[in-house]
């Protein structure tokens, strides 16, 4: 995952709202949203090279995500496992203040650098590896995003996305507006607005919008959902491929008695 914008309103009837893309290779496996054969009750798509996620949801009312760092300054360890694997983790553990500490207090330096999303209605807790810390925070209520440097840093397809799902909220035309702005692919910005991450001007550019085209690598998908005190889940995604060709969408719902899959509206 690459970009996140999400609304958090812990004492709200919708205590979260999220939308965020997914930029990969094109080439490289993976499974559409669903529930994983072999632990039900995680719900999400599927690297299916190393087996983790970017984003899942789990049956008990806990959400992960997880985006990469972009620093060319820096490395990855040797061996480092994969930042996917974080998702499901996160979702899984029975003490996540526990595991949490325990990666703040050392463990994140295994990996390359990443930010990890993951709460539930209790709380939501972001921690980030950078290049030369790892600091974990409990997030106030309000409107955040996370993109390849750390939480609401403002570049500008961050705070395009975080307009977009504020519009789409005040407008209550949830999640259409917010969907729209995360398809844009093309930013009205100049060169000296963009993040400079050490992969060179040109890059800097076809990475900067929202919604990433490529012939081998970009935007492979958009999910939303939103999560209500009810315990009602609506959970969507888009899929994509080479050049924003769609490869269709998955729907799904989630009430206390089961999960049911919905066509596209």
């Amino acid at each position: 995952m690459c970009l996140i914008a999400f609304d958090y309103r812990p004492d709200a009837p919708a205590w979260l709202r999220l939308v965020a893309n997914r930029d990969e290779c094109f080439a490289r496996a993976s499974a559409p949203l669903s529930a994983w054969p072999e632990q039900p009750d995680i719900i999400g798509g599927r690297d299916l090279v190393a087996g983790g996620s970017w984003l899942a949801v789990h049956r008990r009312g806990r959400v992960a995500a997880v985006t990469n760092v972009r620093d060319a300054a820096l490395p990855s360890p040797p061996d480092a496992p994969s930042r996917g694997h974080l998702v499901p983790e996160a979702l899984g553990v029975d003490d996540l203040g526990a595991w949490l500490e325990t990666l703040s207090n050392g463990a994140a330096w295994r990996y390359a650098g990443f930010n990890l999303l993951v709460g539930d209605r209790t709380g939501l807790w972001h921690l980030h590896r950078g290049r030369n810390t790892v600091q974990l925070n409990r997030l106030p209520d309000g409107l955040h995003g996370l993109s390849n440097a750390s939480l609401n840093t403002p570049w500008p397809k961050l705070a395009l996305a975080r307009q977009g799902l504020s519009d789409s909220l005040v407008d209550d035309d949830w999640p259409k507006v917010a969907l729209s702005v995360m398809r844009h692919q093309a930013l009205d910005v100049e060169d000296r607005a963009l993040p400079d991450t050490g992969v060179g001007l040109a890059l800097e550019r076809q990475l900067a919008p929202p919604f990433i085209l490529g012939d081998t690598y970009g935007t492979r998908a958009t999910t939303w959902l939103e999560w209500r005190q009810t315990g009602e889940l609506t959970l969507g995604e888009r899929r994509f491929g080479p050049n924003a060709r769609s490869l269709g969408e998955t729907r799904l719902a989630l009430s206390a008695e089961r999960w049911e899959a919905t066509p596209p509206a």
